[in-house]
């Protein structure tokens, strides 16, 4: 009998300071450290190149933006991946043209640009004004065939519809991912959403029997908007779930961390496959879906 497949999935945590170099040096730092602990899949938090900007509207963050092609810090990791073998989602703020987008390219382990996804939710609240900067993604959900693994990736605000993971796991995805930036409520100190925020996830990774992680930031940051500063306490809690929904690594609220776990995917997919929730799946009766208020 051939040999399980295994595959060994890192989710990193980190503070951002507003400086690129120093984010992605410290990014690099963290990929080469859970390289070493023996990690294949290494997932970054969302746009770690700076601050989360989206807490203003300032027409001067569009500059933050950079093509996909040449974009500087992918290609850093595509170097960095091909040179230690490991799969690295990439999250960038993409300029295409006169869009904008939210966006993740995915490195492959010989340091192949496998492609791109582009947000497809986009929130809009105090603290999160993403539709600001953000047109919505196009790419639709997609799957990426690694050297370890086929992946699902999608960000932040994605991960509360399970409709974006089950359409990525009907596509053959074998691990979800998702690279986040979420904290504290500016408008409402009272309100932490972060227990709400890893149930909604364990609940993707159990309902569809696979493997997911998120990455989270910590740390305190202040943005300058127009009616006075804001800030954000990012709250960390990273962590890794089974295909039973279950944690089986979880970060602290403010402490740099990573986070590794191993999974058997021959094991899983037989696992999948015998639960039967796919077997009995009805998409002819799921057309309400299609529809924004319910209605037939």
């Amino acid at each position: 009998m051939a040999d399980a497949r295994k595959v060994v999935v890192a989710a990193l945590q980190f503070a951002c300071s507003d400086t690129v170099s120093e984010n992605v040096d410290t990014a690099e730092r963290l990929v080469r450290a859970a390289h070493k602990e023996g990690a294949n899949i290494i997932l970054i938090q969302e746009l770690f190149e700076g601050y989360y900007f989206c807490q203003a509207q300032r027409a001067d963050y569009f500059q933050r933006a950079k093509p996909y092609k040449g974009h500087p810090t992918i290609l850093r990791m595509q170097q960095l991946a091909k040179e230690l073998g490991v799969v690295i989602p990439v999250s960038f703020f993409e300029e295409e043209n006169n869009a904008h987008y939210n966006s993740v390219a995915i490195i492959d382990a010989d340091g192949t640009d496998l492609g791109l996804y582009r947000k497809s939710h986009i929130p809009d609240g105090p603290g999160y004004q993403e539709k600001f900067y953000f047109n919505p993604g196009d790419t639709g959900f997609k799957v990426f065939s690694t050297r370890f693994a086929k992946i699902g990736v999608a960000i932040c605000w994605d991960q509360w519809f399970p409709e974006a993971a089950r359409a990525m796991v009907l596509q053959g995805a074998e691990i979800l991912l998702y690279p986040t930036a979420i904290g504290s409520e500016p408008q409402d100190q009272e309100l932490d959403s972060r227990e709400h925020w890893k149930r909604v996830m364990q609940g993707h990774a159990g309902a569809n029997l696979v493997p997911l992680a998120a990455s989270n930031r910590i740390g305190k940051e202040t943005i300058r908007t127009e009616h006075g500063a804001s800030t954000i306490t990012f709250y960390g809690n990273s962590f890794i779930a089974g295909p039973t929904g279950e944690i089986v690594a979880l970060a602290s609220d403010t402490n740099e961390e990573i986070l590794v776990a191993e999974f058997n995917l021959d094991y899983i997919k037989t696992l999948r496959h015998s639960w039967g929730v796919f077997r009995d799946r009805r998409p002819d009766l799921y057309k309400v879906l299609l529809t924004l208020d319910g209605s037939k």
